[in-house]
């Protein structure tokens, strides 16, 4: 089985303040694998430098045998965990833009999965409700025929109703030959569709296993050893 990703002695400081030290993993084809971790513990760092969009770290990063640069950028479909669609847009400018700027885009498809959604292609994504906006970025990310996809929180602001719509249409939407890479800290809602987690923990990773594995091996769930090892009353 091929690695679609392969992170090597993995190091990322700011201002002078060490915040991952020595990280490596890797994420076979037709895996989805959870990265997990508390507020703080370099989740977002990792996929923005998988993604291309920052620099200034110390180690290797390959995606798709190669390093992160035009190819990685071609086969990489990245969910921020920020808004990253602009306020003139209406849904349907919004994945024009898309099928004009990736070649890999499958416009019917979107468009598909919006109505199946019931979301209105019409509506300005400054109207859309929290939900209706999380559900268009994530359509749009998932309507590429990327290699990988790099969902950073995807269910951050969905209401309960919808996480369900939203790891369904994730599970639904990728290929056998692509992988998922998710960080999330509601990990009791998306534990299912995990096949390997990365749990980081001080800079460092705490544990890299399969999911069931790690339920074999301490006779729990994720979630019930990440609020174990973190001592979580609510997430983190």
């Amino acid at each position: 089985m091929n690695d679609v990703l392969s992170v090597s002695g993995y190091s990322k400081s700011y201002d002078g303040r060490n915040v991952l030290d020595n990280i490596s993993f890797v994420v076979p084809a037709g895996r989805i694998v959870g990265l997990l971790g508390p507020n703080g513990s370099g989740k977002t760092t990792i996929i923005k430098s998988v993604a291309g969009v920052m620099s200034g770290y110390t180690g290797t990063i390959l995606v798709d045998g190669g390093p992160i640069g035009v190819h990685s950028k071609n086969v990489v479909s990245y969910l921020p965990d920020k808004s990253c669609l602009s306020a003139w847009m209406r849904v349907c400018d919004a994945v024009d833009v898309f099928n004009d700027f990736y070649s890999d885009f499958d416009k019917n498809k979107a468009n598909e999965l919006l109505g199946r959604l019931g979301i209105d292609i019409r509506a300005k994504v400054t109207r859309l409700s929290k939900g209706e906006y999380e559900k268009v970025q994530l359509v749009i990310v998932m309507s590429r025929a990327a290699k990988l996809y790099l969902l950073d929180e995807p269910l951050g602001g969905v209401d309960p109703a919808s996480r369900d719509v939203i790891i369904d249409t994730i599970l639904t939407n990728y290929s056998e030959n692509s992988s998922v890479l998710l960080s999330t800290h509601l990990i009791s809602d998306v534990e299912r569709v995990f096949d390997s987690v990365v749990i980081l923990k001080d800079r460092q990773i705490l544990i890299c296993d399969d999911v069931d594995a790690i339920r074999e091996k301490y006779q729990k769930s994720v979630d019930e050893l990440f609020r174990e090892v973190f001592k979580c009353s609510v997430s983190c």
